[in-house]
């Protein structure tokens, strides 16, 4: 085997490790956290059937419609409401079927981001003005379930970096390893052209 074959054989190898490493780094092992997260969506789901003030369910907070506008529904729990549907509900249904990391980054975002505007959608409902209804259960419990779900998604992205960084210095370890093995292969192969040079100077 001569030097350049043997970089050859070499490049190949690093390039299936860099191949498998990136296709472990796209997804996420969730494991048992699955099964919470999934309940989490349900309940979350159930949350909007709930009225979140007054006799104002969660749907018509998101529609407008059955006495929203009487109820004084502000931005905040409209906001809240959709933040929590599209990243809660949305995003991370499309994470645990697909298990992309990327996907379980973005539902981490906008449930931390629905997190916030939920503070917000409650403090508004208890300081509305005089005659209008404060904040309803719907409202309590979507609120705290996406609290809870931020918490996982947080713990499964955090779990998933960590399994990358280890994943990435595994390969390190391996690629020199096998680089140093290679080069010694091809000091101690005869038909290198570094020997061959040795032997016709030797004649």
């Amino acid at each position: 085997m001569n030097g350049e074959q043997v970089v050859a054989e070499f490049d190949a190898f690093r390039s299936e490790i860099e191949a498998a490493e990136r296709r472990v780094a796209g997804e996420i092992e969730p494991g048992a956290r699955a099964f919470v997260v999934a309940i989490l969506v349900f309940v979350l789901v159930g949350s909007f059937v709930l009225p979140h003030t007054g006799q104002v369910r969660g749907w018509d907070v998101l529609f407008g419609s059955h006495g929203a506008g009487a109820a004084a529904i502000g931005l905040p729990e409209r906001v809240f409401a959709w933040l929590a549907l599209i990243f809660g509900v949305g995003f991370s249904m499309l994470a645990l079927m697909t298990r992309r990391w990327a996907l379980a980054w973005v539902a981490l975002a906008g449930s931390a981001l629905a997190s916030g505007t939920g503070l917000l959608a409650v403090w508004s409902r208890q300081t509305v003005a005089a005659g209008h209804p404060g904040p309803g259960i719907g409202l309590i419990v979507s609120w705290i379930t996406v609290i809870v779900l931020t918490f996982h998604w947080a713990r499964v992205v955090w779990q998933r970096t960590i399994v990358q960084l280890a994943a990435e210095e595994q390969r390190r370890r391996v690629v020199a390893q096998h680089q140093s093995r290679t080069l010694l292969d091809s000091f101690d192969d005869p038909d290198t052209p570094s020997t061959r040079t040795g032997d016709s100077e030797d004649r």
